[in-house]
Order: structure tokens, then C-alpha cells, then sequence
């Protein structure tokens, strides 16, 4: 009898402990990130199954741009249809910054698409988060995506008039779905009007420095590209760009 009333006793303990953990987890206070003035504001479309190098790598990129002195920084943040954590496809958990289907939203200067596991079939479906890319591009002043990600701009119709790419094992699926699309393949990315698309993968690396070249100049590229150790040198790399 005494052995069994113990069972209860760690039983009810234990309990008590993880409903505890439960509450404190929900009275954690939201951040909101410090998006300082007069910067570029460079939003992250971010969902569960997204890729980490897709979104790491032009991330990584542009928030280094508020340690260069003399430019006009980028505020970095995320955006997702819920403020609960987004699982990546490689088991990240990321809290998103703004939930886009309830917060008011601060403006978007550059939009960042990066790959997800399902942009070539559920995600197409989602019309409220194709309506929000739709509502970015039309004061954003550019927008990029990596991977897979172009298949969501391909769907939103921003890329029906200009070149585009995507994830190089995708361009068959890309064509075939968007047969009115210009597409370039055997490129690490391309640049038309406003947007650029990126093959993705750590490719997404050179996409991202690309823009910052366009923005900033070559010297500051050159700056970001070697403090993260990357050999960059716009020259070789295969890309479709404006002449």
C-alpha cells in the first residue's frame, strides 16, 4: 500500500511540474524587432517546411549590412501567417516577427521568398498568403526568392513579363506549370525589372551579395562577401542580369 501510494505522489508531482512548465511558456512577452529609420525594411516569408539555406544565407547577408558604415542599412525581419514557432524542413524552429494576417505590418522594402517543402503544390493553394505577396510587390521596390520560392511568384503572376529561375531539378516542374514564363536555366540567378530569382541552395549567397552590389556598390559587397569567407566576384558567376 505504501509503495503504491508513492506512485501517486511522484505521479501528482509530476504532473504539477509539467502543467507549470505549460503556463510559464505561455506568458512569455513578444519582442517586436527595432527596425530603425531610414533603412531598407527586408521581410522574410517564412512557413513551416521552409529551407534554412534559403533563408539563412540572404539573411545572414543583409543583416550585416547595419555593421558597414555610410550606407543605408537593412532592417531584417519575418513574416508568417501565425506567431506560434514555424518548424523548417531541417527541424529549425523560428518564431516570426509579424503574423500577416493580423498585424499591421511596417513597409516592406524588399521582399525575400525563400524555398518551402510544398511551394510547388499546397502552399499554390494558399490564396491568402498569394494575396499578401500580390500586396507587397506593389510598393515593394524589389522581390527576390530562392529555390522554389519563384514558384509562389510564378503563381502570384509578378513573373509572367519578365526572365526568371528556380531550384535547377525544378525547371522541368517550372515550365510545365508556368508555361508562359521566360525561363533561364544553367544560372546562378536573374535579375529582370524588380525581381530576382535564385537557384537557391548556397547559391542564395551570391543572389543576396548581387543585390547588395546593385545597392551598395562592389567595395561594400566585396566587405560582406569576406566577413562570412565567401570568394565573391560578380564577374564569375553565371547569371542573367540587365545589360
Amino acid at each position: 500500500m505504501n509503495k503504491m501510494l508513492g506512485l501517486v505522489i511522484i505521479f501528482f508531482l509530476f504532473s504539477c511540474t509539467n502543467k507549470e512548465k505549460t503556463v510559464e511558456t505561455k506568458t512569455i512577452n513578444r519582442v517586436l524587432p527595432d527596425l530603425k529609420p531610414d533603412r531598407y525594411n527586408v521581410a522574410f516569408l517564412i512557413m513551416t517546411g521552409t529551407y534554412n539555406t534559403e533563408y539563412t544565407a540572404p539573411y545572414d547577408i543583409f543583416q550585416h549590412t547595419q555593421y558597414r558604415k555610410g550606407i543605408k542599412a537593412m532592417n531584417t525581419f519575418t513574416v508568417a501567417n501565425t506567431l506560434q514557432p514555424i518548424t523548417t524542413f531541417e527541424g529549425l524552429r523560428i518564431l516570426s516577427d509579424f503574423d500577416y494576417t493580423k498585424d499591421s505590418l511596417p513597409q516592406i522594402d524588399i521582399l525575400v521568398v525563400p524555398s518551402a517543402e510544398h511551394h510547388l503544390d499546397s502552399d499554390l493553394k494558399d490564396s491568402v498568403m498569394i494575396n499578401f505577396v500580390k500586396k507587397v510587390d506593389a510598393e515593394a521596390q524589389f522581390v527576390t526568392s530562392h529555390c522554389d520560392g519563384a514558384f509562389v511568384l510564378a503563381k502570384a503572376g509578378l513573373l509572367d513579363n519578365v526572365m526568371s529561375t528556380t531550384f535547377p531539378g525544378d525547371i522541368g516542374t517550372y515550365k510545365k506549370m508556368f508555361p508562359q514564363l521566360d525561363v533561364k536555366d544553367s544560372v546562378f540567378f536573374v535579375h529582370d525589372g524588380k525581381y530576382i530569382t535564385s537557384a537557391g541552395g548556397a547559391k542564395s549567397f551570391e543572389a543576396a551579395l548581387y543585390l547588395c552590389e546593385i545597392l551598395y556598390g562592389k567595395e561594400i559587397a566585396d566587405s560582406l562577401a569576406k566577413g562570412l569567407v565567401i570568394d565573391w566576384n560578380l564577374e564569375d558567376v553565371p547569371r542573367v542580369t540587365p545589360q
